[in-house]
């Protein structure tokens, strides 16, 4: 249990993403698919919703002891905010209005930010396309550790603080592997979402605030939900970079744990991944996948053969590129 990660580097292939490969033979065979390529109706008003619950979440919270702001902030509040994150996912790939209407899209992102806290779907946007279009690549897909996690979180104590640490890493990332210019986008994004904070800060004070703020950091951290982050490309068996989870917790993350199915379609919402599944039953029902975030995290941090560096690794070339 004390041992170290026996990887000491990335899993280097030399082969393609599996995924275009795979969408193409399934479209071949299964051009009904297109149909579910659509946006999903209900997605703005769900996220409205849930919007609204945690604003009404910061009026009930006002007068609560510091004790029960972190509780409820854990046991509530940080799983709508991870569940908004995941919309937010959903949202960068256009399916709340269709691609005719991306900036609507993207003005949606940023009111489905709000209780998150802190500015994100922006620059989520901004990376999110390289994670789908280079998947694995090397100082491209920000969503692969660096060699310093890979080199120095490598014992189950440090594995379970890098848990701990993981909104940290997936936000300062991004800045080291592949910084981008700050768009326009990204300063509406944070003027918007710090005005809103500052506002609920002069109504109700400053507990509503840090218990927005705690509940996304906290539930993307550890807790059951953020297994999904370990779930989707973490190398549990070799040969495999993408794994599909078919558990309960689906009901609360928008699908994304129909992952496999996610990176083959991205433009399908998460709502009718499942019949992606069902339809084209014969691709995914052989593959690996996990049924417990849960006990993703468990092997994670206790499984001597898993780390940071448990991750598939490809050079690739630039779109564009020859």
């Amino acid at each position: 249990m004390g041992n170290r990660v026996t990887r000491e580097d990335f899993e280097w292939v030399y082969t393609e993403q599996p995924h275009t490969q795979r969408r193409k033979e399934i479209l071949a065979k299964y051009p009904e698919i297109k149909s579910l390529m659509r946006p999903d109706p209900h997605l703005k008003w769900i996220v409205s919703g849930m919007v609204f619950v945690q604003f009404l979440a910061c009026y009930l919270v006002k007068d609560l002891s510091w004790k029960w702001i972190f509780f409820w902030a854990y046991a509530f509040g940080g799983c709508i905010n991870h569940s908004l994150s995941l919309a937010i996912h959903d949202i960068s790939h256009n399916v709340a209005f269709g691609n005719k209407q991306a900036k609507r899209n993207r003005w949606f992102a940023v009111f489905a930010n709000l209780p998150i806290g802190i500015p994100y779907s922006a620059s989520f946007k901004k990376y999110h396309i390289d994670h789908h279009r280079y998947l694995g690549g090397d100082s491209l897909d920000v969503d692969i550790p660096t060699d310093f996690e890979g080199w120095f979180f490598c014992t189950p104590l440090r594995k379970l603080l890098w848990l701990f640490l993981q909104p940290l890493f997936y936000s300062l990332r991004p800045l080291y592997v592949n910084p981008k210019a700050i768009t326009q986008m990204e300063i509406f994004n944070a003027l918007i979402q710090f005005t809103v904070d500052l506002i609920i800060y002069c109504l109700w004070g400053i507990k509503p605030v840090i218990y927005l703020i705690a509940g996304t950091i906290l539930c993307m951290g550890i807790h059951p939900i953020s297994g999904h982050f370990i779930a989707e490309h973490y190398m549990f068996l070799k040969g495999y970079e993408t794994y599909s989870y078919y558990g309960p917790l689906n009901w609360l993350t928008f699908n994304v744990g129909y992952h496999m199915e996610h990176h083959d379609f991205p433009s399908i919402p998460g709502c009718r991944l499942p019949m992606v599944k069902k339809i084209a039953a014969e691709y995914y029902d052989n593959l690996p996948h996990h049924q417990s975030w849960i006990r993703v995290l468990w092997d994670f941090v206790f499984d001597d053969t898993i780390g940071p560096y448990s991750r598939v690794k490809r050079l690739c070339k630039l779109a564009g590129e020859s």
